[in-house]
């Protein structure tokens, strides 16, 4: 495991898992989605469906619906409450967050084909003191992540499987996305592509 510091704010952990720990993730990851199966998202305003597709886990989930982003407790599709996040990644948040209080969203993204995922910012949370944790499963995929406004410059590098990416700080709102996803880069993913789960505090902690 090598760890890098790419901007400030910003701690890349190459490899943080190991081969045998992406697999347990992935088989507990593919559990849970028989419970929350994926979907694809939509834009807001425009109702267009994004080409990544997506689901949940833990009290709170990350939609994007025509009316607007927001987060919300139950799967858009089956109604049903987001399953719990699988241990594995409670773990993971305690070891390289560097906050004290757990995650509350552990967003799912499924990257497969041509999907991809243009610059944004995470700015739906109230607890923006708390850092944004992100592992790649699965395909090797190019990474951009910039400043806090769209047109700044940015850097882009290879996020591979196992890798960890926490950003906070002064890079909380960074502009970041996914320029491209190396298809058959990887064995991991039965059916191939990519799995993204990011780790974010929703709320803001009781006093």
């Amino acid at each position: 495991m090598v760890r890098l510091e790419p901007g400030p704010g910003i701690v890349l952990w190459r490899e943080r898992l190991d081969r045998a720990a992406q697999t347990a993730l992935v088989a507990a990851v593919l559990a849970l989605v028989a419970e929350a199966p994926f979907y694809r998202p939509q834009m807001p305003k425009s109702g267009a469906p994004f080409s990544v597709e997506e689901t949940n886990f833990g009290p709170l989930g990350w939609l994007s619906e025509p009316g607007g982003y927001r987060y919300g407790a139950t799967h858009p599709v089956t109604g049903k409450p987001w399953p719990a996040m699988p241990p594995a990644l409670l773990a993971l948040w305690q070891a390289v967050a560097d906050y004290p209080h757990e995650p509350e969203c552990c967003l799912v993204n499924l990257y497969r084909g041509e999907a991809r995922m243009g610059l944004h910012q995470d700015r739906d949370e109230a607890a923006l003191e708390a850092p944004v944790v992100s592992l790649s499963l699965g395909d090797n995929a190019r990474f951009r992540i910039g400043g806090t406004t769209r047109k700044g410059p940015t850097q882009s590098f290879l996020l591979q499987s196992g890798d960890v990416l926490r950003f906070g700080g002064p890079a909380r709102l960074a502009f970041h996305g996914i320029d491209k996803v190396v298809a058959g880069s990887s064995t991991l993913i039965p059916g191939g592509g990519r799995i993204n789960l990011t780790l974010r505090r929703v709320t803001r902690p009781a006093a």
